[in-house]
């Protein structure tokens, strides 16, 4: 289907606007595709980010800037995310041994564990980008790159 089909607008003021609108509405599909299947773990997509983060630097750990730093969503809210992680035994959060105002955030075992589960189960992302084939995401990967670039 296509994104006039799918938002119902028979008209874009250009192919730049319709290729915007498009890349914000697929944005949108695809975290509520993968918040869909995060939810039955008990945990949001930027949760899930803020782990896999983590699970990079395991075993040390990281501050809660280089953390926000690597996020997929910028204006996500770090700070709460890890708490309610950490509430849910994820990750832990433990004050700096040579700087008691740094608060060092490593993920848990049990972090750890679910992260496994949750990648044997494979990526709800995964089963939604299979219409693509592997010249047309390198492709698609190329394009975004250098809309970014």
């Amino acid at each position: 289907m296509s994104i006039g089909e799918d938002i119902q607008q028979a008209r874009f003021e250009s192919e730049f606007h319709k290729a915007a609108v498009n890349i914000l509405f697929t944005g949108g599909w695809l975290h509520h595709i993968n918040a869909g299947h995060l939810k039955k773990h008990h945990i949001t997509p930027e949760q899930y980010n803020v782990l896999r983060i983590l699970k990079g630097s395991h075993p040390d750990a990281m501050r809660l800037l280089d953390i926000t730093s690597r996020m997929i969503d910028k204006n996500s809210n770090c700070t709460r995310l890890v708490e309610k992680l950490r509430a849910k035994g994820l990750v832990s959060r433990e004050l700096c041994e040579n700087n008691r105002r740094q608060v060092d955030i490593g993920i848990t075992a049990k972090g750890l564990n679910l992260l496994k589960k949750i990648e044997q189960e494979g990526p709800a992302w995964k089963t939604a980008m299979k219409t693509l084939n592997k010249k047309e995401a390198e492709e698609l990967n190329r394009l975004l790159d250098k809309l970014r670039g």
